[in-house]
């Protein structure tokens, strides 16, 4: 190879490293998948810190977020949640707003619910139109680590 050539992949190769390295690296991911439809989505930058913890002040703003993805439900519709591995390995909750739909989930990347029971108002029973579907890694005791986000809405 000539010194031109030599050089020229040499610039090629560091030119590529610097452009990875100036890259954010990806949150892991979180899905919902009704029927044949799903949605896919990384945490916020603000709701997700590479695994430190959240603040309080930062979870709460997390769970108040409102949801990018949207997905449609209907009665008797199974809800399936999954996460990335990195997360089912420290623990992840599911909540519909801020009310808990599932116990500490570990070592498990999949949890399906149904949709009522996601809609359902946790104080009076009542199916709700539309909830902020809040998917919660933990990690330690009351330590939050990042919070997904999805809106399920019912069909009209």
């Amino acid at each position: 190879m000539s010194n031109r050539r030599r050089a020229a992949a040499l610039g090629a190769v560091s030119l590529g490293l610097i452009a990875l390295s100036a890259c954010e690296k990806p949150t892991p991911l979180a899905t919902v998948t009704v029927g044949d439809r799903t949605v896919t989505t990384e945490a916020t930058s603000k709701c997700y810190l590479d695994g430190k913890k959240l603040t309080e002040q930062a979870f709460l703003a997390c769970l108040q977020g409102k949801p990018e993805k949207t997905i449609t439900v209907r009665p008797g519709d199974k809800v399936r949640i999954g996460v990335d591995p990195a997360i089912a390995e420290k623990g992840w909750v599911v909540a519909a707003g801020t009310a808990g739909k599932s116990g500490l989930l570990k070592d498990t990347t999949y949890r399906s619910f149904d949709a009522e029971t996601l809609l359902a108002d946790a104080q009076s029973g009542a199916a709700a139109s539309e909830v902020t579907l809040n998917i919660i890694e933990t990690g330690k005791a009351q330590d939050y680590l990042g919070v997904w986000q999805f809106k399920l809405k019912t069909a009209d």
